[in-house]
């Protein structure tokens, strides 16, 4: 018997060392279900521009005039950057209203909302480019207060300002309308007989107080006959 016993090596399996020996395992993919707690409904959310028609867009830059963040309570004033989207002329369907509307296209935060008020005067920004004007406003962006608030708007091209201007006065033009109680939607024919018919109804007026008139005078001097 040999002091020194032979090694004996055992058989290698070739199935077993198939496979790379560092390779990932096979992970079985889960089949199992997970059912939320809390079912959710999809809710509709209105943005009070369904009532509503479009008159005009256009994509613009807007700035404000008052006091910054950093100058708050100071009583500095300066432009500020308020945002860029699309600002539009919306008219009510119902009232046939007319208001300025626009949204920061980023965040959809609503940056100017007023009536197109006939009192507003649209200028020129003065110093700055033809792409660019300025008018003050009662403004209502906050939802709850209306602030009179000094607006600049900076279109990209002359021709862009040029049409916001058009579309602007225009709109005024039929807020004067109705604000005088007659109807925006009407038309050239429809206002001038209205207007043929007001005149004709102040001449009935006149006439009927010239008539009045005479026969108060006329009474006056029966009333002085029968004393003689």
């Amino acid at each position: 018997m040999s002091l020194f016993a032979e090694k004996v090596e055992k058989p290698v399996n070739e199935e077993e060392n198939d496979g790379d020996d560092n390779e990932p395992a096979v992970e079985e993919e889960s089949t199992a279900v997970f059912t939320p707690v809390v079912q959710l409904t999809e809710v509709e959310v209105k943005t009070m521009e369904e009532d509503e028609d479009i008159l005009y867009t256009g994509r613009a830059k807007l700035f404000t005039h008052g006091e910054s963040l950093l100058n708050k309570g100071t009583g500095v004033k300066s432009w500020n950057e308020r945002g860029t989207g699309d600002v539009k002329f919306l008219k009510h369907k119902e009232t046939s209203h007319i208001r300025v509307l626009m949204r920061q296209e980023k965040t959809m935060k609503i940056i100017i909302n007023h009536f197109l008020d006939p009192r507003i005067k649209i200028q020129p920004n003065v110093g700055a480019s033809d792409k660019s004007w300025v008018w003050s406003a009662f403004d209502f962006s906050d939802g709850e207060n209306l602030v009179e608030t000094m607006f600049a708007i900076r279109f990209k091209t002359p021709e862009f300002a040029q049409e916001f201007e058009k579309e602007f006065k225009a709109g005024q033009k039929e807020m004067t309308v109705l604000m005088a109680g007659g109807d925006a939607n009407a038309t050239i024919e429809e206002k001038k007989e209205t207007d043929e018919i007001s005149k004709a109804v102040e001449n009935l007026g006149v006439n009927n107080k010239n008539e009045d008139n005479k026969n108060e005078d006329k009474k006056e001097e029966d009333k002085k006959d029968e004393d003689k």
